[in-house]
């Protein structure tokens, strides 16, 4: 280690996983010195971190490892002199988006504002209001209600939020685009049809594009300048089912999910999306699930869902939405219980991000 300069260790450390570098502290004291290097913290890259949940109206968050204290303060106590209610409605990546108010002065969870923070560094910013002129040159405020979240830890310095726009009628006109770069929205016109309707917070941002399940069991997509708009088709196994494909990524794809309750099992089936050109997706993975959770073929009246998807490997994570959640190694079959199921109660997966984004925010 002596042999090469600091800056070339660094460089190497900074391709390593974080959870490496946690071990290679306990090598000597040089390496704990290097290894506690802020530059390499920043640098090296993240995985799966935990799960931010709630649990009786408070903020939890649950370590992957299940183990120790939770590595990210749920209270998020930089947002604290603001306010003191907050809700994670999003997470993409290391960045959450918070619906915040401050009851001490008066707000409510019916008039919030909505908060991009990034826990790891205390940094957030206030989304500012949506305002238009319209025909008659009189100024329009929108209200944010559908809000979808993009950041991109390989571009750690700016964040994307999407707003899609209605007129009185319900119908889609225009998408409302804020970038932290630039500190202000872009109105770009819906490219999709007028009919399109995005109204959950479903959503997948991946290689600088939003992808949106509508209402009609496709996605549609968009990209952060709002030149590249496309539809196609979810995969669906049983176009009987109650349940509608959703969507997740892992290693750099676009995955979708869906859970058939027949007569004799409950099996999951997923996606994942080879074909972007045309829109076609490969069956990769079918799950018995009810064996997965113990229980008897036939006699299962539980309802199932995925929560999350590992962002590196081919890694699942499951609730009975009942009594418990378990993660299961789609390639060695391996199943683990992670814990009841009220910790993964609108369970949000976290990948932290240690580097700063360059904006004028808190």
């Amino acid at each position: 280690m002596g042999s090469l300069p600091a800056d070339v260790l660094i460089g190497i450390l900074s391709r390593v996983p974080y959870k490496s570098i946690c071990h290679f502290k306990c090598v000597s004291k040089p390496w704990l010195s290097l290894c506690s290097d802020p530059d390499v913290r920043k640098r090296c890259p993240q995985t799966l971190s935990g799960f931010f949940y709630s649990y009786r109206g408070r903020s939890k968050f649950h370590n992957l490892s299940g183990r120790g204290p939770p590595l990210v303060d749920p209270s998020l106590p930089f947002l604290s002199e603001s306010y003191d209610c907050f809700t994670v409605e999003q997470c993409c990546g290391g960045v959450l988006l918070c619906k915040c108010w401050d009851s001490r002065h008066g707000g409510s969870e019916y008039d919030p504002d909505y908060v991009v923070c990034n826990p790891m560094t205390g940094q957030w910013a206030v989304l500012p209001t949506i305002v238009l002129k319209d025909e008659g040159d009189y100024l329009l405020c929108f209200e944010l209600v559908d809000i979808f979240l993009g950041f991109d830890a390989s571009v750690p310095s700016t964040f994307v939020v999407f707003v899609p726009l209605t007129n009185c009628l319900g119908q889609l006109t225009k998408m409302a685009i804020y970038s932290s770069e630039t500190e202000r929205w872009t109105m770009v016109q819906n490219e999709w049809g007028s009919e399109i309707l995005v109204g959950n917070s479903e959503c997948v941002f991946l290689n600088g594009t939003m992808h949106l399940v509508t209402h009609y069991a496709t996605i549609v997509t968009v990209d952060v300048e709002g030149k590249v708009w496309r539809e196609f088709d979810l995969p669906d196994h049983s176009p009987s089912s109650n349940s509608r494909p959703s969507i997740c990524h892992s290693q750099g794809c676009l995955y979708a999910w869906q859970i058939d309750d027949d007569d004799d099992d409950v099996h999951l089936y997923i996606w994942v999306l080879e074909d972007h050109v045309n829109g076609k997706w490969t069956l990769k993975h079918t799950v018995a699930v009810s064996e997965l959770f113990g229980r008897k073929r036939g006699e299962d009246d539980m309802s199932y869902t995925v929560f999350a998807m590992h962002p590196d490997c081919n890694y699942i994570f499951l609730t009975d939405e009942e009594e418990m959640a378990v993660s299961f190694d789609l390639d060695n079959q391996k199943l683990n219980v992670s814990c009841t199921f009220q910790e993964f109660q609108d369970a949000l997966p976290y990948i932290p991000c240690f580097e700063e984004w360059s904006s004028d925010s808190h």
